[in-house]
Formats: C-alpha cells, sequence, structure tokens
C-alpha cells in the first residue's frame, strides 16, 4: 500500500509533462497546467459540498432538522434530560426481592385470580409504577433467609428446596406478563428487550447459603438461568463471612479455602460475583482473586455512613482496578446509620456522588432493595421514583454520559466483560471445580455394593456396611395377605 501512495505522489508533484505512445509511435505530450479551469475542476466537489453545507446549517445543527427529538434543550431541564436518556438506556435495578413476598404471602401461587401485578399493590413494585419510573431491566433477587436451626453447613436443610421455588414461581410471574417482561440470561437479551419496550427480567440469588455450601449447586443454578450469586447473606457460609457475623462482634475470617474455589468456578461460569452482604475482609479477598469483574447489587458507601453492609474506600478503588460496579442501595439504615427515620433521596444521592468520586463513573450504578426493605428513603418510596432521583444527580451536575453509565450502560458493560472472561477460560481447557466443604459427612454404601475398587470393597467388609433396606423386607405368609 506504501509503494502505491508514493507512485501517486510522485506523478501529481512533478513539473516535467507525462508521455504515452500514440498508435502512429509519435509522442502525444500533456500539459498539466494547461487549462487555466483545471484547478476549478479539482475542487469543484468540495467546493460544492461546502456550500449546500452553509445554506443547511440553520436546519441541520446538531442533526436537529431530521431528528427533532435530539433538539438542544436548556441543560437545568431535568426532567426532559432524564426522559431522553431513559429513553434511550435501559435503568436497570440490581435487586428487588419481590419474589419473596410471592413465596410468603401467596404461598407461589399466582394464578388463583388474587395475584394481579398490573393493579396498584401496597409495598414497592407493580407494572404501573415500573412503566411510571421508565425501568428498562430488573434483577429479581430469589432470597430464602439464614436458617437459625442450621448450626453447621452440614446440616439439613429445607433452604435449597425453598431457593428452587424461588427460581419457579419467578420465572413464572415474568411469564404471566410477556407484553412488559422478557426473561434474559444474557446482556445481548436485556438489550434486545429494552429496545422492544419490555423490562429486561434477569435472576440473581441472595445467599450462597441457599445452595447449601455446594459449587457443583452453583452450577445447577447457572444452568436454571441464575446470573448473579450474592457470595453470603445475614449469615456464614461454607465460602465466606458475612458482614453481620462481623457486626454481632465475630472474627472477620474472610472467604475460606472453599470460597476459593467458589471465586473461580464463578469465574468459569460467567457468574457475576455479589459482594454486597460480605464481611469487608471477604470483599478483599475475593476482588484479590477473582479474574472477572465483580458486583456490588445493593451497597452503600462506608465513608458515607459507617455501616459494615457499605464499601469501604480502599475498596472502591480495588473495583475501579477490577473493572466491576457497587450499585447503590436505598435502605435507609444503610444509608445514615444515626437517624434512619430522616432518610432522603439526598442521602442516596451523598452516596452515588462518594461512590463515583472514588470509583469513577463508570463503576456505578442502583440496586434498591425495594420489596426487601421495610423503609425507604422519603421522596424514594417505590419504583416509580427512578427519574426523581436521576434528576436531582442532574442538578447536583452529572452529566447525561454519567447518567448512562450509572443506570444500565456499566452493569451491561460488566455482565458482557465476565461473559467474555468465562468463554476464554472455558477455551483453554477449564474444568468445572470439584472441591467440597471440609467438614463434609459422605454417605458410605453398602458391604456387598458392586464397588469399582478393591479397597473400597475391603473397606466396606471391614467395617461392615450393612446392606440396602429393601433386602430386608420378609415376604409375608400366604395365609397373611
Amino acid at each position: 500500500m506504501a509503494d502505491v501512495t508514493s507512485t501517486t505522489e510522485r506523478s501529481s508533484e512533478q513539473d516535467t509533462p507525462l508521455q504515452t505512445g500514440t498508435p502512429d509511435g509519435n509522442a502525444l505530450i500533456i500539459h498539466p497546467q494547461a487549462s487555466p479551469y483545471n484547478w476549478l475542476g479539482r475542487w469543484r466537489g468540495a467546493l460544492l459540498t461546502a456550500g449546500f453545507a452553509i445554506l443547511l446549517a440553520p436546519f441541520t445543527s446538531l442533526g436537529t432538522w431530521l431528528s427533532p427529538t435530539e433538539a438542544p434543550i436548556d441543560p437545568t431541564n431535568y426532567a426532559l434530560r432524564t426522559k431522553r436518556v431513559l429513553e434511550t438506556t435501559p435503568l436497570i435495578d440490581g435487586h428487588n426481592d419481590f419474589p419473596w413476598l410471592l413465596r410468603v404471602e401467596l404461598h407461589n401461587r399466582i394464578y388463583d385470580g388474587i395475584f394481579d401485578p398490573n393493579q396498584r399493590l401496597l409495598g414497592h413494585t407493580d407494572i404501573g409504577r415500573m412503566r411510571q419510573g421508565m425501568m428498562g431491566g430488573q434483577f429479581w433477587s430469589v432470597h430464602v433467609k439464614c436458617d437459625v436451626a442450621q448450626k453447621h453447613f452440614e446440616d439439613p436443610s429445607w433452604i435449597v428446596r425453598d431457593t428452587l421455588e424461588q427460581i419457579d414461581v419467578a420465572k413464572r410471574f415474568i411469564a404471566e406478563s410477556p407484553d412488559v417482561f422478557t426473561y434474559c440470561e444474557t446482556p445481548s437479551c436485556a438489550r434486545a428487550a429494552f429496545k422492544s419496550g419490555r423490562i429486561a427480567s434477569m435472576l440473581g440469588i441472595e445467599g450462597g447459603h441457599q445452595l447449601g455450601g455446594s459449587i457443583a449447586a452453583v452450577r445447577q443454578a447457572y444452568d436454571l438461568g441464575v446470573r448473579y450469586i450474592t457470595t453470603t447473606h445475614n449469615c456464614n457460609n461454607a465460602w465466606a463471612t458475612s458482614a453481620s457475623t462481623v457486626a454481632k462482634g465475630g472474627p472477620d475470617n474472610g472467604l475460606s479455602p472453599l470460597g476459593a474455589a467458589y471465586i473461580r468456578e464463578m469465574n468459569r461460569l460467567g457468574m457475576m460475583i455479589d459482594l454486597s452482604h460480605v464481611s469487608h475482609q471477604t470483599m478483599r479477598d475475593a476482588l484479590s482473586i477473582t479474574q472477572t469483574p465483580v458486583i456490588f447489587s445493593h451497597s452503600g458507601a462506608y465513608s458515607v455512613t459507617p455501616h459494615l453492609r457499605n464499601v469501604p474506600d480502599d475498596v472502591l478503588r480495588s473495583v475501579r482496578r477490577n473493572g466491576g460496579i457497587v450499585m447503590a442501595v436505598f435502605v435507609n439504615r444503610f444509608l445514615n446509620i444515626h437517624d434512619p427515620d430522616a432518610v432522603t433521596i439526598h442521602d442516596v444521592v451523598d452516596h452515588i456522588w462518594h461512590l463515583a468520586e472514588v470509583a469513577g463513573w463508570e463503576h456505578v450504578g442502583i440496586g434498591s432493595d425495594f420489596s426487601g426493605t421495610p423503609f425507604t428513603p422519603s421522596g424514594l418510596e417505590d419504583v416509580s421514583k427512578y427519574p426523581d432521583l436521576i434528576e436531582l444527580l442532574m442538578a447536583r451536575g452529572a452529566t447525561d454520559d454519567q447518567i448512562r453509565l450509572l443506570v444500565g450502560d456499566n452493569l451491561l458493560r460488566v455482565w458482557e466483560s465476565i461473559q467474555r472472561r468465562a468463554r476464554e477460560i472455558q477455551a483453554r481447557g477449564g474444568k468445572p471445580i470439584e472441591e467440597e466443604f471440609e467438614g463434609r459427612k459422605w454417605h458410605k454404601g453398602y458391604k456387598n455394593s458392586p464397588y469399582m475398587y478393591r479397597e473400597t470393597r475391603e473397606r466396606a467388609a471391614r467395617e461392615n456396611w450393612g446392606h440396602p433396606d429393601q433386602f430386608n423386607v420378609a415376604v409375608k405368609a400366604e395365609n397373611d395377605l
């Protein structure tokens, strides 16, 4: 390519005439400067284009003649600016516990004619108010509280069963309103749903305890469509230490060895690691080993409110380096630990602003915890109020581009990055993690089972592992029938 360019340049710059042969053998001499109008020919296209642009300039400034929606507006017209942003960028809330209400209030029954999300419901969430809030996406939390009867991670529990039921009812709830919601498992689906005028609906599990400390269960949750796991809830689990444990005076042991394996498997799967609810040391441990960005689905800024559920500045800086995102929460006590009853929408703005100042606007989002928290800020009572929050951020000085990052672009970027990294790990031959909780008790087989290995057969005989129950059923005599 370089040779062609240099030849062209030499031809155009030479002063000597060019010669070409003619059929009669005589040389035809062409003088490049022979025509006084040659310069006009060379510049005619450019002059016409410039003149046409000048004539149309009053009508096409910033493309407004062809695109009236992009017309310049008063920068202090925050309502119109907000409307424009939310019409073109999906506002995706990272955490709403609405499926939990379907379980505790309706026992997962949504077809009996009582439940209608199109009606104005009590609480924070219904379809009408989601539309009013100009929502473009929602991560629905499937949550089961920590089991106080489970003193040891190996104890039997109903938690995994109820988590599966939460996934089931959340999917059924989404499917019942196909004109409103689109169930999504990928960021491309979320973008397409928004473009079609629907609210992208994704699932996240709020607490590693809900999977029984099993990494195999993590894989099954992914296959069921879950796209993030909150590493802990308000209790320790086999993977990590929770913030609640530290708040009660317990030690902050951070990630366990199995927790490190959990992080590796989440990376391999392409599942988002959620560090809301974990202890501060767990945050640091996870960030030190993860190969993908992390999320905080609903947390605040610790420097603004020193609640252990919030994220300290050193972790925010690590999130910036990691490429992750902290999604600002709306829970009163996390916003003002000293006077939660006085919390207003302005406190949420303060937290978002601090998160953006320390981590950067590329690393903040929104994660309300609506339908899970009993108390919300004044002025931010439900899902209809998102535009009010955006307007206040604009009034504080946020640009439209920063708002686009905050409401949805950051989360979609993080999600896409996690998926891309997972594909790379899998392409290198990364296998599913097989580590288990070190205190796990394994069921034994039977004395005469058809074992694969001689060592097992000898041990079963030596320890007298017994016989399966079906071989101990006596056959009744005929006269007993």
